[in-house]
């Protein structure tokens, strides 16, 4: 996919997907701090018409405490957003930023294994879905 996140193609339905993550997320310790319809805020900036795309900004607590102890100026990089939208294939793609190679980037070890942990999770999300 990319240098700086994971992907996954689903069967499912949008709908079926924005049911199922929230739980999904719980399940590995994960809260949705904020959700951007981005499809509403484009029609209602821009009267833009634009597939159904979400962006949900999820939060897993204990790690996020351990990073910021770390690195005061890594809540920059939070919180972990989650993108589903309905794709032109007619499925639904879902994507997460991958922690352990954003942080890994920062040369810090300590960031780097948080990071590496937290993508474990939203990898497990994933493969859930």
């Amino acid at each position: 996919m990319s240098d700086f996140a994971m992907k996954k193609v689903v069967e499912h339905g949008y709908d079926e997907v924005m049911a199922r993550i929230p739980e999904l997320l719980k399940e590995e310790g994960f809260g949705i701090l904020t959700e951007i319809d981005v499809q509403a805020t484009l029609k209602k900036k821009l009267d833009l018409d634009f597939r159904r795309y979400r962006i949900l900004g999820a939060c897993n607590p204990p790690f996020a405490h351990q990073a910021l102890s770390e690195e005061i100026d890594i809540g920059v990089m939070m919180p972990c957003n989650v993108v589903v939208y309905e794709g032109d294939d007619g499925k639904t793609h879902v994507t997460a930023i991958d922690p352990g190679r954003t942080m890994g980037m920062l040369g810090k070890p300590r960031l780097a294994e948080l990071g590496r942990q937290v993508s474990e999770k939203l990898a497990r999300v994933l493969e859930k879905l």
